[in-house]
């Protein structure tokens, strides 16, 4: 492998290169022993994302701010002339998928399989080529994490077929459509657009998903070493695998507000349109989809907020926003812990031990989906050793992740 130190650091961080570096050279070895050598191979790298601000807006064409960091998805990869995409991922059965026929298979619904046929399908549609190839992946990007693996794995493959098929014409921004097509047709998850939008394009961005079509992406420059504070995420060790219907009734539910006011998603319409009429929409929709509006509005209001205050470096500010949005996805949009499970509560006990030891600084929230999976913290420094220390002894060793926040998102690394 050719890549240089620099182009990791940029990537990883200057720490991370020298394990990087050990990673790449192991999958490098891994892809010769599926497929031979590795001279000619193109290297890959998809990252995974952070959710800043914005919970459960995206799927109602909200705002929203989030970030890609530095655990990540990579590839080995070379052409393929017969058609068929084969994709051998570390720990996991290797996917084989002819592209002859790019229909929807109700058989491989929630696999790989599926992601992979999906997203072929997705840029065949749009008017660009495909072709076969073989790739070894590795990923980092822990599964039911709220850091979206999924989402990595979707723009991994785009990111592929756009440099080897498409000359790498195919945008960052097409990339992650593309992606969220996949995942809801042909895997069958309903999720919104932020984590392919955050995963492919990079860096810190606000996205206004106000035209699904043409969502308005600012990217935002903010250098969070100089805040005095770290990023992490904290893994709970919930799982997301059994929680779809939770996920998927967020979004149900808040339709169903803005579909009592003849409209599709709650964009269309306001807060006061809500206030004006909610003894009527209490008793067609439900105390919860109610609930769950109004924090949609409010969120929208915090994720510019939030942004606008990275822009002008008051990061207390920020901070500030941040645990009001935590507030208000625990109290509101409740996806704290699902109803179904109630004995498995990683989430809550998570914020709390958070917040006892960050006692009025920092900021903690839920991270992503929600329900299990991981939290959000913004660390003050000095506070950093003890807050891993507390977590890990309540969720194991390595369950506290410091996070890099990376320039770029899909791309080629060589």
């Amino acid at each position: 492998m050719k890549n240089n130190d620099s182009t990791l650091a940029k990537l990883y961080g200057e720490k991370a290169v020298p394990a990087q570096k050990e990673r790449y050279s192991k999958a490098e070895k891994a892809f010769e022993e599926l497929f031979g050598s590795a001279e000619n191979a193109m290297i890959f790298s998809a990252s995974g994302r952070t959710e800043v601000g914005g919970n459960h807006t995206d799927h109602n064409r909200g705002k929203v701010l989030a970030a890609a960091v530095s655990l990540d998805v990579i590839a080995f990869v070379i052409p393929a002339d017969d058609g068929i995409i084969t994709v051998k991922s570390e720990g996991f059965p290797q996917d084989i998928v002819d592209i002859s026929d790019l229909s929807v298979k109700e058989a491989d619904k929630n696999t790989s399989a599926a992601l992979i046929r999906g997203v072929a399908d997705g840029l065949k549609k749009d008017g660009f080529k495909i072709g076969g190839f073989k790739a070894y992946t590795t990923s980092n990007v822990l599964k039911g994490s709220g850091i979206s693996s999924s989402a990595a794995f979707e723009v991994l493959i785009g990111t592929i077929l756009s440099h080897i098929y498409n000359g790498g014409n195919v945008s960052a921004v097409k990339i992650a459509q593309i992606a969220q097509y996949a995942e809801n047709v042909h895997f069958g998850k309903p999720s919104g657009l932020m984590d392919q939008m955050a995963s492919s394009v990079g860096g810190f961005i606000e996205i206004d998903f106000g035209d699904t079509e043409n969502p308005v992406i600012d990217s935002i420059s903010y250098d969070f070493a100089k805040s005095g504070h770290s990023l992490c995420i904290v893994d709970t060790k919930g799982n997301h695998a059994d929680l779809t219907p939770e996920y998927a009734a967020i979004p149900a539910e808040m339709k169903s507000v803005a579909k009592f006011f003849g409209k599709s998603e709650l964009r269309d319409i306001s807060k006061e349109m809500l206030w004006e009429n909610i003894a009527e929409v209490r008793k067609a929709c439900g105390d919860r989809a109610v609930s769950r509006a109004f924090h949609f509005f409010d969120e929208n209001d915090r994720a510019d907020r939030e942004a606008e205050a990275l822009r002008k470096g008051n990061f207390e500010e920020f901070l500030k926003v941040v645990s009001e949005s935590g507030n208000s996805s625990f109290k509101y949009l409740q996806n704290i812990f699902a109803v179904t499970a109630p004995r498995e509560q990683g989430v809550v006990l998570g914020l709390y031990t958070a917040e006892n030891i960050l006692k009025g600084r920092g900021a903690c929230r839920v991270h992503g989906g929600g329900f299990a999976g991981t939290i959000q913290a913004f660390v003050p420094n000095d506070l950093l050793d003890e807050f891993t220390e507390k977590m890990e002894h309540l969720f194991g060793k390595g369950s506290c992740y410091n996070l890099y926040i990376r320039p770029v998102g899909g791309t080629r690394v060589q």
